[in-house]
Parts: structure tokens; sequence; C-alpha cells
């Protein structure tokens, strides 16, 4: 007996797409597959209900190891046919029963779905952290406390922390009004900006304190120029370490459905 399968979407682009796909693998180990309808052509793939349906994807998707293994495969997909046709990246598990509904679905959306492809055409996303230069050494831990003893040692101690503490916020402050100011000179540069919550230590695997989290859509044409503010902003705003990702696909000016995203 054959096991059911549903349709994993990557990507939608132009009719001329359907040529891309040749030889590429997917999620699950599938190939990757040209659906066409509207004048579109998503990049899709057949996979496993078992693994891949609504019920199977609810637990998956708490499974590290296999959302790591799984965004890496689908990822790849998306870059391999950016590098040759604009293209609209689908968010990761969009996932429809048959080809029938994945078609269905291009019909519907067709004019956004044209008007997003439009808007993402020569343009790329690049990724800009910024951290705090300074190491964190627990100025947000506990305060020392009024009413400590005003001489001796201890007294010293005291004096010397709240002065650290003082520094590192005035340090913090001022990289944060940095941040800002790098924002505003980037989102000059491109042709739309995504402001995110800055990531802890633990999921950014930076030891600083980040103050910019943020992505923009560049003009590939404007990529270098991009490259060189980010370069002179590191070296005008010395309070923070400035970190420059791409380019990438535009995942963070598209909406969950893979028409634009509201502004």
């Amino acid at each position: 007996m054959t096991e059911s399968s549903c349709v994993w979407i990557y990507a939608v682009a132009d009719d001329a797409a359907s040529a891309l796909t040749g030889g590429l693998i997917g999620v699950g180990g599938g190939a990757v597959r040209p659906l066409s309808a509207a004048g579109l052509t998503a990049l899709v793939g057949s996979v496993a209900e078992s693994e891949f349906g609504e019920a199977a994807l609810r637990q998956n998707l708490e499974d590290l190891d296999w959302l790591e293994r799984t965004a890496r495969a689908h990822h790849e997909v998306i870059e391999t046919v950016a590098k040759e046709r604009p293209v609209v990246p689908m968010r990761l598990a969009t996932v429809y029963s048959s080809d029938e509904t994945a078609a269905r679905m291009l019909l519907e959306r067709a004019a956004d779905l044209r008007q997003a492809l439009t808007r993402l055409a020569g343009r790329s996303e690049w990724g800009v952290k910024a951290y705090l230069a300074i190491p964190d050494d627990g100025a947000d831990g506990p305060q020392p406390e009024v009413g400590e003893p005003s001489t001796g040692p201890g007294a010293a101690y005291l004096r010397r922390r709240r002065d650290q503490l003082a520094a590192h916020r005035d340090a913090r402050q001022d990289a944060v009004a940095s941040a800002q100011a790098v924002h505003v000179d980037l989102d000059r540069l491109s042709a739309s900006a995504r402001l995110y919550p800055p990531q802890s230590a633990e999921i950014a695997g930076h030891c600083g304190s980040m103050v910019l989290n943020a992505a923009y859509l560049v003009a590939d044409d404007r990529a270098e120029e991009f490259g060189a503010a980010v370069t002179g902003l590191a070296a005008r705003h010395g309070t923070l370490q400035l970190t420059l990702t791409g380019p990438w696909p535009a995942y963070s000016f598209v909406g969950q459905d893979g028409t634009e995203d509201a502004q």
C-alpha cells in the first residue's frame, strides 16, 4: 500500500522557474518539482502525511533536531532557485493536502503573488545585529543596597560597584541610541526594513547584549553600498559591534501566505 502524501511548498516564482527544479532534493529527501497555475510556478515536493500532515507537524515542530534539519532543507531549495529567479519564499511548514489544493491557492492569490514577485525582484534580504561592545558584567543583577556602611573596605567596594553599574548603564543607553541611529541610516539605503525584538545570548550565539535586530530589503545593485555603510557605521559607533548577514531570500518581507506583508 502506498503511503499517503501531502504537498510541501517552498516558494512561488514565475512560470520560467519550472526549468530550475531538476535534481533538487528538499524536505524529507523528496525531489522538488514544479506545480504551475495562473502563470505562476510553485516549487513543491511530495512529503509523507505521517510526518508532515497537520497532526504530525504539531509534534515535530517541537523537536529541535527535526526542526533544524527541515528548516535547512527548506532554505536550501529556496536559496538555490532564488539565485536564478525572483521568488516569493513560503514560510516553513506550508503544506497542502494535494496538488489540486496547492494549485487553487495559486489561482486565488495570483494577483497578490505577482505583486510580491515584482516587489522582490532584484532585491535581497540582509540582516544586521548590533551588540553592546563592552562586556555585560551583571549590571542588570542585584544592586547595592542603601544604608551600607560608609567607611572601610566594604564601603570602598560598594562605591566602586555603584560607579561600575552607573558606567554600564550609561554605555548601554549610548549603545541603544547608536543602534537607533544605525537603523535610520540603513533604512535610507533599503526598500523596506523590519525590526525584531533583541535575541537572548543563547539564541544569538553571542555573549554581548543585543540592542538591534533588523532585516533590510536591499536592491542587489546597492548591496556593496549597503555593506560599506555597515562597516562605516561600526567604525563611527564605538559602543556597538555590528554583524551583517546575507544576502537571503526575502523571508522577512512576505506574509504568512507568501504575499506582501503589511508594513
